[in-house]
């Protein structure tokens, strides 16, 4: 199997990424192909993989996150994500991972990889650490609004992606919303409801509404991306909120209370690892015609291993494929 890498996206690369990227690959069964500048590059594998077969294609010009989107199917379509978008395009590789601009990614994913056949807009879905095999959450933030077309087209896409990678067989598919009842929310809202309800190929539980979400109430939430990436961030904020406060207290606390803090040492390092994002490595990018990875922009090492370990359970789902397949259905 071959992953593209974009070397150059993200804050900390190509370092860290380079870094990652090899590591995820290890024992793997994965060669790397990566973009960006040739010769740092190289440099870090030769410290990190010595002798280790992977390609490297040399590209001068970055996508910065102060770029309009647009660059990168324009003015910088020989950048290291524009090179990475155009040679996954080409078959080269299969699958692309890249901790760079988000909507430059979005685009070229849209425009340069194509979107499949009969899906109206790609969509980013990132897992949220809840429930068993956590929650993906579509849409987390690639368009502001949504139509109740689209947020059905969510459900679907995410159903067969949570089936085909987390090995669910029936997932949960709800629609985030400001009620349980069918009739709450916006006129595309309720009108998404009833569309998401008589698909027969989404397992439809109803609106979650957002004290409902850490309790693993579906498999697959839906939502406009506004809502999601709100819902999203809030939870991120929230869980470091919590984790600081915790340590805090307990710092601050008494002896006796010192010591309590040392005997749950371990289960506090356990949440606190469940509750880091980098854990699920990236998001995928729903509704292209090849498996597409958003790695945070401030991935590091760890995180950019375990993006590589998730493209590559992408491809191995054949979920793209079955999206095009059921988009004919």
């Amino acid at each position: 199997m071959r992953i593209i890498v974009d070397a150059m996206g993200g804050d900390n690369a190509p370092g860290e990424i380079v870094k990652g990227a090899l590591e995820g690959a290890k024992n793997e069964n994965v060669s790397l192909i990566f973009t960006g500048d040739k010769e740092k590059i190289e440099t870090l594998i030769a410290e990190y993989a010595p002798g280790s077969d992977h390609t490297v294609i040399g590209t001068e010009e970055v996508v910065s996150m102060d770029d309009d989107p647009m660059c990168v199917v324009k003015s910088k379509k020989d950048s290291s994500l524009g090179t990475a978008l155009t040679l996954l395009r080409d078959g080269e590789g299969d699958a692309l991972i890249s901790a760079g601009s988000t909507g430059a990614l979005l685009i070229g994913s849209s425009l340069i990889v194509r979107r499949i056949k009969g899906v109206k807009r790609a969509v980013i879905a990132a897992t949220l650490p809840f429930g068993e095999n956590g929650t993906l959450l579509i849409d987390s933030g690639a368009a502001t609004t949504a139509t109740a077309e689209e947020m059905e087209q969510y459900g679907l896409m995410g159903s067969i992606y949570f089936k085909s990678v987390m090995g669910v067989l029936s997932p949960r598919v709800g629609l985030l919303n400001n009620g349980a009842e069918s009739t709450k929310g916006s006129e595309e809202y309720v009108k998404a409801n009833r569309l998401l309800e008589k698909n027969d190929q989404i397992n439809f539980v109803g609106n979650i509404e957002g004290c409902d979400i850490p309790f693993g109430r579906c498999d697959v939430l839906v939502c406009d991306g506004f809502a999601g990436n709100i819902a999203l961030k809030t939870l991120e904020g929230l869980g470091k909120y919590l984790m600081k406060t915790i340590k805090e207290e307990i710092q601050s606390g008494s002896v006796t209370e010192k010591l309590g803090g040392a005997l749950v040492k371990k289960t506090m390092q356990s949440l606190k690892k469940r509750m880091d994002s980098s854990e699920y490595g990236g998001a995928p990018i729903l509704g292209v015609s090849a498996p597409v990875i958003k790695a945070h922009g401030s991935s590091d090492a760890r995180a950019f291993a375990n993006a590589v370990r998730q493209a590559r359970a992408f491809v191995e789902s054949g979920a793209c494929l079955k999206i095009g397949e059921a988009r004919k259905a």
